[in-house]
């Protein structure tokens, strides 16, 4: 019969909209004076926090003092492509918007450069004629002859047309770019000279006239580009840099007109070295660079009016914001007076902190237990949280996202709000490890002989197990201090009889407290086992519990832990899994020290909330919620999915944080990434099984905490699954990168640091948490940081396999497996090896082509290690693996080192 669930329960499982009313409530009523105290503490401390922020954003927006921009300048050069459009798709601007850009234009100068006659652009001489504009127009010259051909027929036709032409440039960096060569480049000059009245003249940066000064001998002018942040000049620097290159280039040929035909700074794209591409960096250099060359009397064309965003195809990065005005015909930054970064920086800041308030309040909403330090914590955690969002969202906003790359980078940014969420869990979780006083449900050993003691049925199952070893494991159930119980042991499809028949023998030696069973054939894998256990149980049986095979308990288990059945809310009592051959090799030590989090911080912090996860050793369930429920036999953790429709049925949960009784660890790191599989495996299974109601609760009694714990648990392993991907895609970069190095950036840093961060913080959390929460020194700390993530690779493959598969084989971790050497060992690794070889290769490859020259570059290697890290870590396990199975062969009797393969 199931038991009763009182209402006090609710309030007893912490995140319920009653607890959180009556807690509100308390707080309003003024009844209780020191919750007023500590809510004012907190209120200061956020105030306090929220001002160092704001002083964050101020201190990255300070004003850049710069010459106001002048009433006129020599001229702009001018592409005419809007967002969508592009001359290499077809896509050309209409007669309209030419004319608006003219008109917007003619506000600042009289003169503009294009490039090329193509498609619409042969309109602008026409409009320009009508607007009083002066055009210095341009023929396109590349390695394609007959468009070649085109451009120049076309110019000479607009040339002898329109008198708002005052000049032709043939080629825009033509030789620079290998497109023709010198011969070819001269033979064009000759023929538009001759044709055409105007000066003509071709453009090239400044050191080609230098290399090539026989090219002046075909030109009218010399037109040249100097753009310092292609050559990795630092913006306070490039002023006077560009004066010297026009300064020379006037020695070298002083009988020639200079034009100056490029001078600007992008707004945004990869750092040079010192060369920063930002808003600041752009307004300061051109506001200072237009008065200088005003000062000096030279003709010069600021690159470029617009932003082009069709450039970063061809130009990288940096190409498409070269514009004074952005892709929208708005002004970048202020032509006049102080220059800020961003300058709505105060709306931004007062977003972040109404943000980080909710933030707060969520982390907080069942936070009553949590210390002051805790508190504090997690305010600064949800500021950064929030300030990080807040600035993505920003810089995100800034940037021309279109075709392909609207989906690349949407996934990007999804996966990164995604990052900052697991960061924001795990800080939670180790705030609630480390500064709550006293666990608000702890369930401690009940030692009085008048305590609660009925009839408890424990159940072995066993496929394929040494027989030494599940002999050890009954002498041990044999031994136990309690009045009334029983052991049934149940080895389902073991093929061979000399493994399950000595387990057989030795039941019957034990007495008949023990029966055994062996069925063959039987479906459900462990599931179906336990299942056929349940009507074989004696009537008057109340408690079912289940060890696994190679556990031995203490002879107190039951005696300490079945009266906690005595509360009718208790549907399961829960202890820790716990292993006791963690000495035989450095492998299984750093396994060990590995296990401790997920029972000595994880399983703790979730009973507070009455939310823990039922694991299949150690287990005790009420019978009657037994027999309702049944075991699943469709899920490969079916421990976990019993516990889950257990707390959405309404039951509660005990957990005892102490430990009685252990088990054997995996020998090798193919077992121990087996049974990880398996775990990840199983969750996704539970996730997609019972999404609906961990999502929304529905009709199921599932509070708000339980439904926060278990997503919130296996949200990072949710993580290594998009992390693969993540890797994929970095690869792929950084070989882009590496074959076309003048068209491929690092990625946005947005899109960079927050993995970073969240690596970092994860070490950083087990390091901390392991020694304070577990009690380990630091050694055993990074012992466990080695060994979980050593198990991101098989996580992130279980999680991509749970979510596009339905079902996988039941996965055995088997125990005494007697295998192997360093190749095998190194074998079992083989996929982290590949990969960890192509990102050591990657790394390798885009230092070699690219250096580092500039914060993406030292990001995106940083990026590429940090990733290598995971699979280098599984190599290490794979060799102590190889030697720790030397190790045990010396020890082992003869009897428990031959043992069938599972599956």
């Amino acid at each position: 019969m199931r038991p009763e669930r009182h209402g006090s329960v609710a309030s007893a499982r912490g995140l319920t909209e009653r607890g959180v009313a009556l807690r509100l409530s308390e707080w309003l009523s003024g009844i209780r004076p020191r919750t007023w105290r500590g809510f004012g503490i907190h209120v200061l401390i956020f105030v306090v926090v929220a001002a160092l922020f704001t002083g964050f954003w101020a201190l990255n927006n300070r004003p850049v003092s710069a010459p106001d921009w002048p009433e006129r300048i020599s001229g702009f050069t001018y592409s005419p492509y809007r967002l969508g459009e592009n001359p290499r798709k077809g896509r050309y601007p209409t007669e309209a918007e030419l004319r608006e850009d003219l008109v917007q234009m003619s506000q600042w100068t009289d003169r503009i450069r294009i490039y090329t006659v193509q498609g619409s652009q042969a309109e602008v001489p026409r409009l320009a004629e009508e607007l009083g504009l002066r055009v210095t127009l341009g023929v396109w010259i590349s390695d394609d002859l007959e468009r070649n051909e085109r451009e120049l027929q076309k110019a000479i036709e607009l040339t002898r047309t329109y008198r708002s032409i005052e000049r032709v440039v043939v080629g825009n960096e033509s030789i620079y770019r290998l497109d023709v060569t010198f011969d070819e480049l001269v033979a064009y000059l000759d023929r538009v000279r001759a044709a055409v009245t105007v000066p003509v003249t071709t453009s090239e940066q400044w050191h080609v006239w230098r290399e090539i000064p026989q090219l002046a001998e075909h030109v009218d002018l010399i037109s040249s580009h100097v753009l310092p942040y292609w050559e990795d000049v630092p913006r306070q620097a490039a002023p006077g840099y560009v004066l010297e290159r026009v300064g020379l280039l006037r020695e070298m040929f002083p009988d020639k007109p200079l034009l100056l035909g490029e001078v600007g700074w992008p707004s945004g794209g990869g750092v040079r070295r010192g060369a920063v591409p930002s808003v600041v960096d752009q307004a300061v250099f051109l506001r200072t660079m237009v008065n200088l060359l005003n000062q000096h009397g030279y003709d010069y064309f600021v690159i470029e009016a617009y932003d082009q965003p069709w450039k970063d195809s061809i130009e990288g990065a940096a190409g498409p914001y070269w514009g004074v005005f952005n892709a929208f015909r708005q002004q970048k930054f202020n032509f006049a007076g102080p220059v800020v970064a961003i300058p709505q920086w105060r709306s931004l800041a007062l977003a972040s902190a109404l943000l980080s308030l909710v933030t707060l309040v969520l982390l907080l909403i069942d936070g009553s237990a949590l210390r002051q330090r805790g508190r504090t914590f997690l305010t600064v955690t949800a500021y950064c949280f929030s300030t990080a969002l807040v600035w993505i969202g920003h810089d995100y906003s800034q940037r021309y996202i279109h075709g392909f790359g609207t989906l690349v980078s949407g996934l990007l940014l999804l996966s990164t709000f995604g990052v900052l969420v697991v960061l924001l869990t795990e800080a939670h979780e180790l705030a609630e490890a480390v500064w709550v006083p006293k666990r608000r449900r702890e369930f401690i050993p009940v030692r009085t002989d008048r305590a609660y003691r009925p009839k408890v049925s424990v159940h072995v199952p066993c496929y394929n197990e040494p027989p030494e070893m599940v002999r050890q494991t009954l002498n041990a159930l044999a031994a136990m201090d309690y009045p009334d119980y029983e052991v049934l042991v149940i080895d389902n499809n073991t093929k061979d009889p000399a493994v399950w028949k000595p387990i057989e023998a030795h039941c019957a030696r034990l007495g008949k407290r023990f029966r055994f069973f062996h069925v063959a054939p039987l479906a459900g894998f462990k599931g179906g086992a336990l299942n056929y256990l349940i009507p074989h149980t004696a009537p008057d049986a109340e408690v079912i519990a289940v060890i696994d095979s190679d556990y031995r308990v203490e002879r107190d288990w039951l005696k300490h832990m079945v009266p906690h059945f005595a509360d009718p809310r208790i549907a399961v009592v829960q202890s820790p899994q716990d292993y006791r051959d963690q000495d035989e090799s450095a492998f299984k030590r750093l396994c060990f020290s590995e296990y401790q989090g997920f029972f000595h911080i994880g399983m703790v912090t979730r009973n507070d909330r009455d939310a823990i996860i039922q694991h299949g050793t150690m287990t005790m369930t009420r019978r009657t919620v037994l027999e309702e429920l049944g075991w699943a036999e469709w899920c490969i953790c079916e421990d976990a999915e019993l516990g889950l429709r257990v707390f959405e049925k309404g039951y509660s949960a005990a957990y005892a944080h102490q430990s009685y009784g252990k088990g054997l660890m995996p020998d090798t790191l193919v077992d121990y990434k087996k049974q990880r599989f398996r775990w990840a495996y199983g969750a996704v299974q539970i996730i997609k099984q019972h999404a609906a109601m961990l999502l929304w609760g529905g009709r199921s009694e599932l509070t708000a905490g339980q439904r926060y714990h278990f997503l919130a648990g296996w949200l990072p392993w949710i993580a290594d699954g998009l992390n693969l991907f993540y890797t994929f895609g970095a690869l792929v970069w950084s070989a882009v990168m590496v074959v076309a190095p003048h068209r491929v950036a690092p990625p946005m840093l947005i899109f960079t640091i927050p993995p970073l961060g969240l690596f970092l913080f994860k070490v950083g959390k087990i390091l901390f948490l392991y020694r304070r929460a577990v009690g380990v020194d630091f050694r055993g700390a990074l012992a466990a940081a080695l060994a979980g993530t050593a198990l991101s690779h098989t996580i992130a493959k279980a999680v991509v396999y749970g979510f596009f598969t339905s079902t996988l084989p039941f996965i055995r971790t088997p125990k005494n497996a007697d295998r192997h050497g360093l190749w095998v060992a190194l074998s079992e690794a083989q996929e982290e090896l590949v990969l960890l070889v192509l990102l050591l290769g990657a790394t390798a490859g885009v230092y070699a082509v690219h250096g580092l020259t500039s914060r993406g570059l030292w990001f995106w290697e940083l990026q590429l290690l940090v990733l290598s890290l995971p699979h280098l870590a599984t190599v290490v396990m794979a060799v102590l693996s190889s030697q720790g199975q030397q190790q045990r062969r010396a020890r082992l009797p003869l009897e428990s080192r031959s043992v069938p393969a599972g599956h």
